[in-house]
């Protein structure tokens, strides 16, 4: 019998699996790390000395635990690491796994992919020593160090303040943290993220942890440039009408996270605007299932709702995929899961309005400004193609320009480069479409195509 398969082994897909496991079912997790846990609670190598306290901080408890449930499935499930889903297509997945690829047909797919870092670029940003924050944690998690001896921890949203403190808690220095959004702001928010108090209370916690071991805070830091020569010297940033320079060898840079959205786009789900988070976002019941029979999205890959949330939504999804094979599920457990994941929404627009993206930006950005760094086109490239060619779709600019067509497939540089169109164009951001998903939705080496099984029939041939 063809099994269900999850794929990421994060928060979401970890409970996704112990809710399937425990119901007698045996899941297939994919999940392209080594070693469950996903990017939040990224595990370190078996051999790794640091402590989980040194680790994951105040998330230390839920990392634990959350490893010893993904431990405790080893004999109950097919767990698959260090695998990557990179197309998929008529009920079968394309993973590569150590250099091979393998198709593995699904009878139930649950997509858990999880999010990564929503990046808006700035002069210098290519430079060696600039990571994304949630690159600058990988690096801190999985490989024991530190992306520079001076670091500066820039950009906004909550990520922003837990890297920094897991940094300065591993005895990095980080030189200052500069956020794009104001103390107004966050004040403003207050009354929406009062209703997750424990939650607000763990930040506010990192803030005063930081200035309490003398690491600057600056609010309504507008990054200009991160300068220096073969690699990062320093940052200048305006803070209202004063321009101001910080020294460092390493910048890391982000905007809060944007959801991972590749495979369910491949699969044919629907997708909708979504104001709040300002992407367009797979359809989803409160269950979790999608538009397509068969397939539920749980976590952040379908909207960023945070760690907590992912391990209720990859159980309800779970839960709903048992219920449409008409197995019985504890109907009690499934209302309640729902219950805690739609009280978490006005805490979630507490968390826009205290660190709101930043609208402006596409106004400000320089058109010498590398935007797509594969292709290496700069903001003035893309607003001139629009001017000669009348583009207001991302997926038309992609093709009259090659933005998003190298190695990263936009996921680097697709929020920065629709942020440019919608600007150029003069249309909101919601109007300009979505880069659609494309196979592979990260690279595969050469080698391992050319071993890949042939081609499964569509359905109708087969049929």
């Amino acid at each position: 019998m063809t099994p269900p398969v999850i794929v990421g082994a994060g928060p979401a897909g970890v409970r996704a699996a112990q809710a399937l496991a425990a119901h007698g079912l045996r899941p297939v997790l994919v999940d392209e790390a080594p070693r469950a846990g996903g990017q939040v609670y990224r595990r370190p190598p078996a051999h790794f000395r640091r402590s989980p306290a040194e680790l994951y901080g105040s998330e230390a408890a839920r990392a634990v635990a959350l490893h010893a449930a993904a431990d405790a499935l080893a004999d109950r499930i097919d767990h698959r690491p260090d695998s990557l889903v990179w197309n998929a297509q008529g009920g079968v997945l394309d993973v590569l796994q150590r250099g091979r690829i393998e198709r593995l047909p699904y009878d139930g797919l649950i997509v858990a992919t999880g999010a990564t870092d929503r990046v808006l670029p700035v002069p210098g940003w290519t430079l060696p020593g600039v990571t994304t924050l949630g690159g600058a944690q990988v690096a801190l998690k999985f490989q024991g160090c530190a992306i520079g001896e001076r670091v500066v921890l820039m950009g906004s949203g909550p990520l922003l303040y837990l890297v920094a403190y897991q940094y300065a808690k591993a005895g990095a220095r980080v030189v200052a943290v500069l956020d794009s959004a104001r103390l107004a702001d966050q004040v403003a928010a207050l009354p929406m993220m009062l209703t997750r108090p424990a939650i607000l209370m763990k930040g506010a916690w990192y803030v005063a942890w930081l200035r309490a071991h003398g690491v600057p805070i600056v609010r309504d830091a507008r990054p200009l440039r991160i300068v220096g020569g073969e690699r990062v010297e320093g940052v200048e940033f305006e803070q209202g009408d004063r321009l101001q320079a910080i020294e460092c060898d390493a910048v890391g840079i982000g905007h809060a996270l944007r959801s991972e959205t590749q495979l369910p786009d491949l699969l044919g789900c629907r997708f909708a605007f979504d104001e709040l988070q300002r992407a367009h976002l797979p359809l989803r019941d409160a269950a979790g299932r999608s538009s397509v029979p068969g397939l539920y999205l749980a976590g952040d890959g379908a909207g960023i709702l945070g760690a907590d949330a992912a391990e209720w939504a990859g159980e309800r999804a779970a839960l709903a995929l048992l219920e449409d094979r008409g197995l019985p599920v504890d109907a009690a457990r499934a209302r309640a899961l729902e219950q805690r994941l739609a009280g978490l929404r006005p805490f979630r627009r507490g968390l826009e309005r205290a660190f709101p993206f930043p609208i402006d930006w596409a106004a400000r950005a320089d058109d010498e400004l590398i935007v797509c760094r594969c292709e290496h086109l700069s903001a003035g490239q893309l607003r001139r193609t629009v001017r000669e060619t009348g583009a207001d779709d991302i997926n038309r600019l992609k093709a009259l320009s090659r933005v998003g067509m190298g190695r990263c497939q936009g996921r680097m540089c697709g929020v920065a480069a629709t942020e440019i169109l919608a600007q150029a164009c003069g249309r909101p951001v919601g109007e300009v479409g979505r880069l659609r998903g494309q196979a592979p939705i990260k690279p595969v080496p050469l080698s391992a195509l050319s071993s890949a099984p042939s081609a499964v029939p569509e359905p109708e041939a087969a049929a």
